[in-house]
C-alpha cells in the first residue's frame, strides 16, 4: 500500500523549506556584511568612493589657507546633493563647515580617533627597486600613505547618517600631530551615491529570487503538467473520445484526481458502448417486424376494397419512415461499434467527392467542389463517403434555396481539412456543439417536411472519429453554416 503525501501538505513544506533556505542565505549575508555595524558598508565599494574624495578634499585643504576651507568643503557639498561636509578634532571641536551640533553618537566615534601620539606624517615605509646608473638594481624606501580609518553612525531625531574620515594631515604640535577627521553628513543612507553601494544588494536579492524560482518550479511545473493533462482529458471526453486516458501515478489529491478520470472515462466507454449495442440490436430486431408488416399491407391492399386503398397507403407511409429511422440507427450503431476493425487507407478525395456529388445531388442543386486531385486523407473509404454524403444531404435540405453549396479540402500542418459549407441560415451558437448529438434537433418534430431523426450529423461525427479524424462546426458570417472534417494527411 502507497502513502499518499496531500497537495496541501506537500505545498506547505515546500514553503517553508523555501523561507528556510532564504533565511540561511540572509542570514549568511547580513553577517558577512554587518559583522561590524554599519561601519561594513564602508568595506566595498562605498569605502572606496569615501577614500578618494577624502584624499581629494584632504588635498585641496593642504593647499588652502584654514581661512578658505569653509568654501572647499561648501564646495564639495554642492557636488554631492544632499551631503554636507565639515572637518572636526577628536575632541568634538569644529575645524571647518557650517555650525552643526554633533549627536552624542557622533562624539563618541570621534573621541575613539583620539591618539595619544602619533608621528608625523603617518607613513607606512615600502620597499620599492630603483634602477641606478650601474643597472643594478637595489632597495629604496619610499613613504606610502596608509588608508584614511573609517567609521559610520546613524542617528536619530531627525534621522540622518554620518560617515567619518581621519585625514592624515595635522597641525604639529613638538614632535607630534594633532589629528582632524573629515565628517560627511546626509539624511539619508544613499548619501549622494557615496555611503550605500545598491550592486551587492541587488545581487543578493536577485540570486534569492532565481533561487526561489529554481526551488519551486519542479513542484509548480509537476502540478501544472498534471492538471493540464487533465484538462485536456476531461476536453476530449467531452468530445465523445473515452479511450483518453492520464497518468495517474502521483500520490497526492492530483493522482486520485487522475484515477477518477480514468475510472470515469472507462465506466463511460461501457456505458456508451452497451447504448449503441442495444440501439443496434433493437434496430436489427425491428428489421423483421417491419418486413412483416410491409408484406401484410401488400397482401391486405391486394385483397381490400378500393375504399381503404387511401388508409392501406397511409399506413405503408409511416412503416417505410419507422423503416429509415432503423436503417439510420443501424447505421450510426455499426460506425460507433466496427472500432479497431476499421482498416485505413490513403483516399482520393476529389475522386471521391465527385461520386458522392453525382449520387447525391439533385438535378440542379447549387454545389460546388474544389479539390485538387492530388489531395489524399487517411481514412477508411466507405465510412468517409457516407459522412461526406450526410453533410451534403443535410446542407441541401436546410439550405439549397439560399445559394450555392462549396466542398472544399486543403492541407494543414500535414492534415486535410475537408469542408462542407452553405448559405444558409446557421445554427444558434449556443446550441452549436450539440448539432452532433444522437437525436437532437433544433425542431423537436421529426416529419419528412421538417427533416429527418437528428442521427445525420451524429453518423458523420462516428464515421469520421473512427477514421482517427475530428469534426468541428461554425456559423459562417454573414449567414450559412460550415462543417470541417480534419483528417490525417496520407
Amino acid at each position: 500500500m502507497h502513502l499518499r503525501f496531500p497537495l496541501f501538505a506537500k505545498i506547505l513544506l515546500w514553503f517553508f523549506l523555501n523561507l528556510a533556505l532564504l533565511g540561511v542565505v540572509l542570514y549568511g549575508f547580513f553577517r558577512f556584511q554587518f559583522h561590524v555595524g554599519l561601519d561594513s558598508l564602508l568595506s566595498g565599494q562605498a569605502g572606496s568612493r569615501m577614500e578618494a574624495v577624502s584624499s581629494l578634499i584632504e588635498t585641496e585643504l593642504k593647499e588652502s589657507p584654514r581661512t578658505s576651507w569653509d568654501a572647499v568643503l561648501e564646495r564639495f557639498s554642492g557636488a554631492y546633493e544632499g551631503v554636507d561636509f565639515f572637518v572636526f578634532r577628536p575632541n568634538g571641536i569644529r575645524v571647518a563647515g557650517t555650525p552643526v551640533d554633533l549627536p552624542i553618537e557622533v562624539r563618541t566615534r570621534l573621541a575613539g580617533f583620539r591618539a595619544a601620539a602619533a608621528p608625523l606624517p603617518p607613513v607606512d615605509t615600502t620597499v620599492r627597486l630603483r634602477r641606478q646608473r650601474l643597472n643594478k638594481w637595489e632597495p629604496r624606501a619610499e613613504p606610502v600613505h596608509k588608508p584614511h580609518p573609517k567609521f559610520m553612525v546613524r542617528t536619530e531625531n531627525p534621522v540622518r547618517y554620518w560617515v567619518g574620515v581621519r585625514l592624515h594631515q595635522g597641525k604639529r604640535v613638538g614632535v607630534m600631530a594633532e589629528q582632524e577627521i573629515l565628517l560627511a553628513m546626509s539624511g539619508n543612507l544613499n548619501g549622494g551615491g557615496l555611503f550605500f553601494d545598491l550592486g551587492p544588494w541587488a545581487t543578493v536579492g536577485f540570486s534569492a529570487l532565481a533561487l526561489s524560482v529554481l526551488f519551486w518550479l519542479p513542484l509548480v511545473h509537476g502540478i501544472t503538467r498534471s492538471i493540464s493533462q487533465m484538462t485536456r482529458a476531461t476536453e476530449r471526453l467531452a468530445e465523445g473520445d473515452f479511450d483518453i486516458r492520464v497518468k495517474d501515478s502521483r500520490r497526492d489529491e492530483l493522482g486520485r484526481l487522475g484515477q477518477a478520470i480514468n475510472a470515469m472515462a472507462g465506466r463511460l466507454a461501457g456505458f456508451v458502448t452497451g447504448q449503441k449495442r442495444f440501439l443496434g440490436d433493437a434496430a436489427h430486431e425491428l428489421c423483421s417486424p417491419l418486413a412483416r408488416i410491409e408484406l401484410a399491407l401488400g397482401i391486405l391492399e391486394a385483397r381490400a376494397d378500393a375504399a381503404l386503398h387511401p388508409r392501406i397507403a397511409d399506413v405503408r407511409e409511416e412503416a417505410q419512415e419507422m423503416a429509415s429511422l432503423v436503417n439510420e440507427i443501424l447505421a450510426f450503431s455499426k460506425a460507433s461499434l466496427r472500432g479497431n476493425d476499421i482498416r485505413l487507407e490513403p483516399v482520393a478525395l476529389a475522386e471521391l467527392a465527385r461520386q458522392v456529388v453525382a449520387r447525391e445531388t439533385p438535378e440542379g442543386a447549387p454545389l460546388q467542389v474544389e479539390i485538387d486531385d492530388g489531395l489524399r486523407a487517411l481514412a477508411e473509404p466507405g465510412l468517409l463517403g457516407r459522412a461526406l454524403a450526410n453533410l451534403i444531404r443535410n446542407a441541401i435540405r436546410y439550405a439549397g434555396q439560399a445559394g450555392p453549396i462549396l466542398v472544399h479540402a486543403e492541407a494543414r500542418d500535414k492534415q486535410i481539412v475537408l469542408t462542407v459549407s452553405d448559405s444558409g441560415p446557421g445554427v444558434p451558437e449556443e446550441v452549436l456543439q450539440q448539432i452532433f448529438d444522437p437525436f437532437f434537433r433544433l425542431d423537436s418534430s421529426r416529419s419528412r417536411e421538417t427533416g429527418g431523426f437528428g442521427l445525420g450529423l451524429a453518423i458523420v461525427q462516428t464515421c469520421v472519429q473512427a477514421c482517427g479524424g475530428s469534426v468541428l462546426a461554425r456559423n459562417r458570417a454573414p449567414s450559412g453554416l460550415q462543417v470541417e472534417l480534419t483528417l490525417a494527411q496520407a
